[in-house]
């Protein structure tokens, strides 16, 4: 398959898991076993925001990603540290380089021990390119289990384009598909409500628009709030939009 003819696969899919599976099968063929795609809208300062409200992707083992994820080691991984404070391509060398020099902190040195005992020692990450101060998204491409990264640093030199290309395009359909956390989905009455309010009308609007009393608009926007975790109808609407759970089309 061409690569016009398997980015045009891409940009159809329906569904994040409809996308990540090809893309996880895509990337394989070009030797990356393991691949780590993370993004998020709430980024502030240091703070990556609320883990609950990233969109995660991986076909890393449950286990790995527990310990990962769970116990919050991404934050010690050179590359995310990396990813955090650059955009573009960088190969796995430079945490080679950082602990030769030194540079590598205790809890970044146990980070890269556990991926050596995966056999995780070869790979490229991405950091895309933000759409504001608040967002950062990045994928981890990792090399077949044993991999040494001058055969990974081979494989780039002769697909590089090709693969950054690829993962483009993932990244910026995943942006545009629903994603929820880990939360409940919104219901459809909710959902109803909050486009209301974000098209600026009133509780007493809304509830002639649906066809219900104030209170029972109130109680729907209430739910909102707490499905999605938020404490004002504005926060929830913002959210919910971030989510590309609002104002998309159904098929």
């Amino acid at each position: 398959m061409s690569l016009a003819a398997f980015i045009d696969r891409l940009t159809n899919t329906q569904s994040i898991e409809e996308l990540w599976n090809l893309h996880c099968e895509k990337m394989r063929t070009f030797g990356f076993e393991k691949i780590f795609y993370g993004f998020t809208n709430y980024r502030l300062g240091r703070s990556l925001g609320d883990p609950d409200d990233f969109i995660v992707l991986s076909n890393h083992d449950k286990d790995y990603l527990d310990w990962f994820l769970g116990g919050s080691k991404y934050f010690h991984a050179p590359m995310v540290r990396w990813a955090l404070s650059n955009e573009g391509i960088r190969s796995w060398s430079i945490v080679q380089d950082m602990a030769e020099s030194g540079s590598l902190t205790r809890e970044e040195l146990s980070v890269v021990e556990r991926n050596r005992a995966e056999g995780f020692v070869s790979g490229y990450t991405i950091s895309f390119k933000s759409v504001s101060p608040r967002s950062k998204g990045a994928i981890a491409l990792t090399g077949a289990r044993g991999v040494l990264q001058n055969e990974v640093d081979a494989i780039w030199e002769r697909h590089g384009t090709e693969i950054i290309a690829i993962n483009n395009v993932v990244h910026l359909k995943i942006l545009s598909l629903p994603h929820i956390g880990p939360t409940r989905a919104l219901t459809k009455r909710q959902l109803e409500a909050l486009h209301w309010v974000g098209d600026g009308k009133t509780t007493a609007d809304v509830a002639l628009l649906m066809g219900l009393k104030p209170a029972t608009v109130e109680k729907h926007l209430r739910l909102a709030r707490d499905v999605l975790s938020v404490e004002t109808t504005a926060q929830a609407v913002l959210k919910a939009a971030l989510q590309n759970q609002m104002f998309v089309v159904e098929y």
